[in-house]
């Protein structure tokens, strides 16, 4: 990795986006935060702080039972814990456990497992466990749940991260009735609540006892405002997602306009491998030099491309300042 701070350790992605937040064209940040009228709004109602009732509300949003759902300080956070319970409990004799996850792909979930113990595997047939993010980041794209339904039946747990999902009328991947699949979100990204900091994982029905010992054991409880601030956006929810969804058709539009063979993009982030033969890491940094603050592609374990978000209502001015300096435009 060449860019980001140097000596950054925790979360080098998230180094690069907000030690460079003042660029005037950010392209960068993956959260409707600071784009939503209704969010504030909808924050001003009071709602009482039930744990329960939170729980219930997801539960109904995801097609399962209450108690199969943990709250957690993010998705990030979330996937951090699943992956350390994945890894405890695989069977590999003395070997560490084997991890599947596709590339590109979001570092947190590749990084953190291989923190927690597992190694990384190229082939989802040799693993034992699987971690992916759908829709994917940096792809913009959904996972077909066909594919993912081809991995749990491998009788190998299955990590979701559908913190992006929202942003299309997709159903949850836990309505498929699927086995062996865990499932993450949190409010930081189609909501755009990032201070509130709520995250949730949902676990498999029969996996729900050991983990809670894990969850409870590692995890403090969330503070009485966010889980206030969570049940106010669930009860202004239909509001607050035609905003966010409203704001990315408009900037796929004009993205569509002006780039050719965009992908149907159903969460707002975008990989541009323009051409081909790009060096990501160079460009991000001739760009930021120039204003424009995008992702290199190396973060996500592909050099060759840049990743561009589509959450601002000034992104047809930021593309614009984007493709003047783009190299095959």
């Amino acid at each position: 990795m060449t860019v980001g701070l140097p000596g950054a350790v925790s979360f080098p992605l998230a180094d690069w986006v907000l030690d460079h937040a003042d660029a005037p064209h950010n392209l960068a940040i993956s959260g409707m935060k600071d784009s939503l009228r209704t969010l504030s709004r909808a924050l001003e109602t009071v709602k009482p702080p039930d744990v329960e009732a939170l729980k219930a509300g997801l539960a109904r949003l995801h097609g399962v039972r209450p108690e199969r759902v943990f709250l957690t300080h993010g998705a990030t956070e979330a996937n951090a814990l699943v992956l350390l319970y994945l890894a405890r409990t695989a069977r590999t004799g003395n070997a560490r456990p084997r991890l599947f996850t596709p590339v590109p792909e979001y570092p947190p979930i590749r990084d953190a497992a291989v923190e927690v113990g597992f190694r990384t595997s190229s082939r989802a047939e040799k693993a034992d466990a699987s971690a992916l993010s759908s829709p994917r980041n940096p792809l913009g794209t959904r996972v077909p749940i066909d594919e993912i339904r081809a991995q749990t039946e491998r009788r190998r747990p299955v990590l979701v991260d559908q913190t992006f999902r929202e942003f299309s009328g997709d159903p949850a991947v836990t309505r498929a009735g699927l086995s062996n699949l865990w499932l993450t979100g949190s409010f930081t990204k189609v909501y755009g609540a990032d201070d509130l900091r709520v995250g949730y994982g949902i676990a498999p029905a029969d996996r729900v006892e050991p983990f809670a010992r894990l969850h409870g054991l590692l995890l403090d409880r969330l503070p009485p405002a966010s889980v206030s601030g969570a049940l106010a956006i669930l009860a202004h929810r239909s509001e607050i997602l035609g905003e966010a969804r409203g704001i990315l058709r408009a900037n796929a539009r004009y993205l569509r306009r002006h780039v050719e063979g965009v992908a149907d993009l159903v969460s707002p982030v975008w990989f541009d491998r323009g051409g081909g033969g790009w060096n990501g890491d160079r460009l991000a940094r001739r760009m930021l030099k120039s204003g424009v603050l995008v992702c290199p592609g190396s973060y996500f374990g592909d050099a060759s491309g840049l990743r561009l978000t589509l959450t601002r209502r000034s992104f047809p001015d930021d593309l614009d300042a984007y493709l003047r300096l783009r190299p095959d435009h």
